[in-house]
């Protein structure tokens, strides 16, 4: 009976996790009714926020939910990539999700990247980028500059757009975690474990 762990990151989400989390119950949903023998947690990690997220996560975890809840909480705001390798360092699934809570990583792919991972031979299903439009000509510049310049002082294969939203077979999260970086990147990391992305 496989479980699919959800890790979600937070800083100053108290408005927004709740809309994620019911976009998640609905996707839990339509995956249990198609099969019956997954199962789900998330795993919330509160990164030092200055408003009421902790509360918010407190209460989702009391509440009903098609999944168990489980929270923890850093003293201070130590950043995205310490609140990521938290994530994984507890969560408990045979498959990992990471995701952000503002929802630019719509729960609505999951049933798609799990049905990759059944079926197809990769270890992890990555999402990423395909446009920029909105942002500011300078930003896209940089980002595209930063991708090129990574890419050719570095052995690690990050795709321009990269994103952290994915879903990863515990052999790689396995791998991930036991990488000893203090000072981690993990679109970096991600590419250097060398595992099959799809």
């Amino acid at each position: 009976m496989p479980l699919i762990s959800i890790v979600v990151p937070c800083y100053n989400e108290q408005e927004s996790l709740p809309i994620f989390l019911k976009e998640l119950d609905g996707v839990v949903r339509i995956m249990t009714r198609q099969d019956p023998g997954i199962s789900f947690e998330a795993v919330l990690i509160d990164d030092g926020s200055a408003d009421k997220t902790l509360a918010v996560m407190k209460a989702e975890a009391a509440a009903a939910h098609p999944y168990a809840i489980r929270w923890h909480s850093f003293s201070r705001n130590f950043g995205k990539e310490a609140a990521l390798l938290a994530g994984l360092q507890h969560a408990k699934g045979d498959y990992v999700a990471t995701m952000d809570a503002d929802m630019q990583d719509p729960p609505s792919l999951l049933p798609q990247m799990y049905e990759i991972l059944q079926t197809e031979d990769y270890d992890n299903v990555a999402t990423r980028r395909t446009t920029r439009e909105g942002e500011p000509p300078i930003r896209s510049f940089c980002a595209r500059m930063f991708y090129k310049i990574i890419n050719r002082i570095s052995k690690a294969d990050i795709v321009d757009g990269a994103r952290d939203f994915r879903l990863m077979k515990r052999p790689m999260v396995n791998a991930i975690i036991s990488m000893g970086e203090y000072n981690r990147f993990s679109k970096g990391i991600y590419g250097w474990v060398g595992f099959k992305t799809k």
